[in-house]
């Protein structure tokens, strides 16, 4: 009896494969052969599922937003509802580092995200995904400081103080993968934590 392949399990195992040769050889080198041979299938299984280089590219890009979107949602109901003010500076924290490179997993997507966003610049394929993905953090920042300031007024306008801290965000990812030995976690940890104490008026 031929073995069953579930269609979305296989078309992960691809999506894996491909992360990894984007992380260790960029980007260009994610040819479908290429991916086939990472993921230890047939060439013909691959173009099963992706018509070609494009689809699979897209669909890539598509599962790295999916996956990060999904550990930001687990957090942003907890810390939407939190009162206590120590435990939603924490939350906010907590969340926000999801987007930083701090550890194994996160600088591997980090890179894998990098390499995607800078091929969306010269190919519109992948330029929409790249812009749902900017604007959906934009959505995201200005929703928890939305709530930050419900309890203590923010010092700057809610739009520039949005800017800046997707600046931030953006800048340290960026450091934290190009050189990590220097933009180390814990410096992008502090470098986070001190923005967003001074987010806000002080208290009474």
């Amino acid at each position: 009896m031929p073995k069953v392949v579930d269609p979305d399990v296989r078309r992960d195992e691809v999506v894996d494969a491909v992360f990894r040769v984007v992380r260790r050889a960029g980007l260009e080198q994610a040819s479908l052969r290429n991916v086939a041979e990472e993921a230890g299938l047939a060439i013909g299984s691959v173009r099963h599922y992706f018509a070609g280089h494009t689809e699979l590219m897209v669909f890539a890009m598509q599962a790295s937003i999916e996956r990060v979107s999904a550990r930001l949602e687990a957090h942003i109901g907890p810390l939407l509802a939190e009162q206590d003010q120590d435990a939603r500076a924490e939350g906010v924290e907590l969340m926000l580092s999801e987007l930083l490179p701090l550890d194994e997993r996160r600088r591997d997507e980090a890179t894998v995200w990098l390499a995607f966003a800078m091929a969306a610049r010269t190919r519109p394929e992948l330029r929409p995904h790249a812009e749902a993905a900017y604007d959906g953090m934009r959505r995201l920042v200005s929703r928890i400081l939305d709530r930050v300031a419900r309890h203590r007024p923010l010092r700057g306008d809610a739009g520039v103080e949005t800017a800046r801290l997707c600046a931030l965000i953006d800048g340290l990812t960026v450091e934290g993968v190009l050189h990590p030995d220097r933009m180390t976690p814990a410096l992008m940890t502090q470098a986070l934590r001190r923005h967003l104490e001074t987010l806000t008026e002080p208290g009474p």
